[in-house]
């Protein structure tokens, strides 16, 4: 594995274990909605994709639907769901260790940039990050592809050479991807290994024991 002198984090199945405030926020949503309450298979494919894509092609919402069902997700997950969180168990040493070989670490997440800053200060993590980029709240920015680009901007990375991303999704490889950059799958979170092979990750890791390991040695 080639040295990696910036690393770019997905945050819900990378960082954190998130799935529990994401699922009651989709419930709270569809309950509210009026809507049926898509099975437990399907409830965890809201994790990982910009949230307003999987309302419209998981719960088969129309655009003026989804908008709707995103402002309902939006009243319980900022005082709730967003703490029905936890992190997993080697992160804060990874990002630890990492800022400590002078490494440059972001966060780089679909979801929106102040929720991931929540996020990032409740469990302490957001020491650790040089900058925490995120989605917008009005929904122009969440493609995984325009985040990554806008966290690459942000931080005034022009050489990718040693630029790699990390994320266990297939929507984080094809928008690494899509910006010039390798993506490390982490199979610990939502995917699976197929899942990010089939869409080109570089390398999987299955811990994040394994993860350390490729990122430090």
């Amino acid at each position: 594995m080639r040295n990696y002198d910036v690393i770019l984090f997905d945050l819900d199945g990378t960082l954190t274990d998130s799935a529990l405030g994401i699922l009651n926020s989709v419930r709270y949503a569809c309950r509210k909605l009026g809507l049926e309450i898509p099975s437990e298979a399907t409830l965890r494919k809201f994790l990982g994709p910009p949230l307003i894509d999987s309302f419209r092609t998981l719960a088969g919402l129309s655009d003026a639907e989804a908008d709707h069902a995103v402002s309902a997700f939006r009243e319980y997950f900022p005082t709730k769901g967003i703490f029905e969180n936890e992190v997993y168990d080697g992160v804060p040493a990874l990002l630890a260790d990492l800022k400590a070989a002078g490494k440059t670490v972001i966060i780089a997440t679909s979801k929106p940039e102040d929720f991931a800053k929540r996020i990032m200060t409740h469990f302490d993590l957001a020491q650790y990050c040089d900058f925490v980029c995120g989605a917008t709240m009005d929904e122009t920015r969440t493609d995984k592809a325009e985040v990554i680009a806008y966290a690459l901007e942000t931080a005034g990375i022009t050489d990718k050479s040693r630029v790699v991303m990390v994320g266990d999704r297939e929507h984080d490889v094809v928008g690494a991807k899509k910006n010039g950059l390798p993506c490390i799958g982490a199979v610990y979170g939502y995917g699976s290994a197929e899942e990010l092979t089939a869409a080109g990750a570089t390398a999987l890791a299955d811990t994040v024991d394994e993860l350390h390991k490729l990122l430090l040695g």
